[in-house]
């Protein structure tokens, strides 16, 4: 795959036709060609494919029963189990979205939601997961509760522009803004990471709340294909993730910091004995990750796996093993989905030449319908005419990324993640990189602290947890003083024993610093 030879700057996906079937209308075919194939395991119980879809039509049933509609939306309030599956299926069966809130999170935070979301109804568990149900006033259905009928009125699949689910994603002025997303983007999204991981092995396990991209691609590409969902309990439970297996997963996906997380384990993870293919999403991909993973990514295929909510959980792709790990700071994101375009420009939307940083700008199938209610399209979702394309949807990601000569995007990180420190711009990616270079270093993050002379501080987690702040913050200090500017280097280094992580698998600079705080009152 290579640049456009018409428009400087841009970059192609295939071009494939648009799948003909929803991922409703697959489960439904899947339910009448395939009846006893396991759709959704959890633990030692088992949902068949018939059993899958006829559960979704009784809560399509009850829905239709409470006056939900085509282009309603319905709050899902339930953590990952068959049940909830079967809620979001059927939601999406009345040519509903459905709006997935997780029930662990802040109130405050699952109030903005709920009422960002307007429902016509909210679909819950039992009792809701560990949080409380929050005052919806709509029709409220119990799965728990809902007896199965005997021959629910079956459904016509969904139409194409119709809205398939609604995920909540941080605002800049605070308030979360719903992403919507229609059916054919997810069904294109599905076909293409399909054609990537392929169809050896059993499924997917689900490990991350249904209302993150994560989750997203381990829920609806298996059921897409026909395969099995494997729900995982609590929190990221390792026996069910890496535990022996008799036929091996077709893929899991899993953050960086994920994996890094599991490094800590007493035994670390043989990705080779359980999967047969490895894909990472969510954040920058450190080529030292796979090499400290070593002779356990033997085998596998590698993806890592790009692109923001308003681009249909991803965009683009890079495939790949371990022998061919890139001489980059990070691995690039490789190239766009299929029916998606990628263009790299400058601030005033201009191409910039190859090998040179710019903003990456999504354009295709893959680009979501925009956001709900007051934020409409903001800023962020333009014409694809004002790039020299066609006309369409676009979506300014605010990532900076440079096209390679090999044709592939290198992610360069976050716009805003371009700081300026007394003056100097710095790429927080570039910092990170330098300092995962020292040895000893397992992971590290940033804060910018400001003040009349802004400073950076640096936490560090050591690969020996008995590592002294004098060892290794020395190393890392000189490290950074051999390799930056001197406005640059970090005026505090603070070791500790982890790096945060948000639910969704992304590292929490806050809660580090807290972390860090706590470890240095008990010294």
């Amino acid at each position: 795959m290579t640049p456009s030879p018409t428009i400087p700057g841009m970059l192609s996906g295939e071009v494939r036709p648009l799948p003909g079937r929803s991922v409703v209308g697959l489960v439904r075919d899947h339910a009448r060609l395939r009846p006893d194939a396991v759709a959704v395991q959890s633990g030692t119980r088992l949902m068949t494919y018939r059993q899958l879809w006829h559960r979704a039509l009784v809560v399509a049933a009850a829905l239709a029963e409470a006056g939900v509609g085509p282009g309603d939306r319905v709050v899902l309030w339930a953590d990952r189990t068959a049940q909830t599956v079967a809620a979001a299926l059927g939601v999406m069966a009345l040519r509903a979205a459905y709006v997935p809130v997780d029930p662990t999170h802040p109130a405050d935070r699952i109030g903005q939601v709920v009422a960002g979301a307007g429902p016509a109804a909210l679909v819950h568990e039992g009792a809701g997961g560990d949080g409380e149900l929050p005052a919806v006033g709509v029709p409220v259905v119990d799965l728990a509760h809902l007896a199965d009928a005997a021959a629910p009125p079956d459904r016509e699949p969904p139409r194409a522009t119709d809205i398939a689910y609604v995920v909540f994603t941080s605002g800049s002025t605070g308030t979360p803004k719903g992403v919507l997303v229609e059916h054919a983007s997810l069904a294109n999204y599905t076909a293409w990471c399909g054609s990537l991981v392929g169809t050896g092995g059993i499924g997917s396990p689900l490990l991350a709340s249904l209302g993150y991209d994560l989750a997203m691609t381990s829920l609806w590409v298996p059921l897409a294909q026909g395969q099995r969902v494997v729900t995982v309990p609590g929190l990221w439970d390792q026996e069910t993730l890496f535990g022996a297996r008799r036929d091996p997963y077709t893929f899991i996906k899993l953050t960086p910091s994920h994996a890094r997380f599991f490094e800590e384990l007493a035994e670390p993870p043989r990705y080779d004995r359980v999967t047969r293919l490895l894909m990472f999403g969510g954040e920058g991909l450190d080529p030292s990750l796979l090499t400290a993973l070593g002779s356990r990514l033997d085998g596998l295929r590698l993806v890592n796996h790009y692109g923001p909510t308003e681009t249909t959980i991803g965009c683009c792709a890079h495939l790949f093993d371990r022998t061919g790990l890139p001489d980059t700071p990070t691995v690039p994101i490789g190239v766009p989905a299929w029916n998606t375009r990628a263009y790299v420009v400058d601030e005033q939307l201009r191409p910039v030449p190859q090998g040179q940083p710019g903003e990456l700008v999504v354009a295709g199938r893959a680009v979501a319908a925009g956001y709900l209610g007051p934020a409409a399209s903001g800023d962020r979702f333009i014409d694809e005419r004002d790039l020299g394309g066609r006309s369409g949807r676009a979506y300014r990601t605010g990532d900076m990324v440079e096209l390679r000569p090999e044709g592939v995007l290198l992610h360069l990180g976050r716009g805003d993640d371009q700081l300026k420190v007394n003056g100097y711009r710095v790429e927080l990616g570039e910092l990170r990189h330098h300092v995962l270079s020292v040895p000893g270093v397992a992971d590290a993050v940033f804060d910018l602290v400001p003040g009349p002379v802004d400073t950076l501080e640096l936490f560090v987690r050591p690969l020996e947890p008995g590592a002294t702040d004098g060892q290794l913050a020395e190393s890392v200090h000189q490290a950074l003083t051999a390799a930056l500017p001197s406005a640059l280097v970090p005026g505090e280094v603070h070791l500790v024993p982890e790096i945060a992580v948000t639910p969704n698998g992304k590292r929490d600079v806050a809660a580090t610093r807290r972390l860090w705080s706590r470890a240095a009152a008990r010294r």
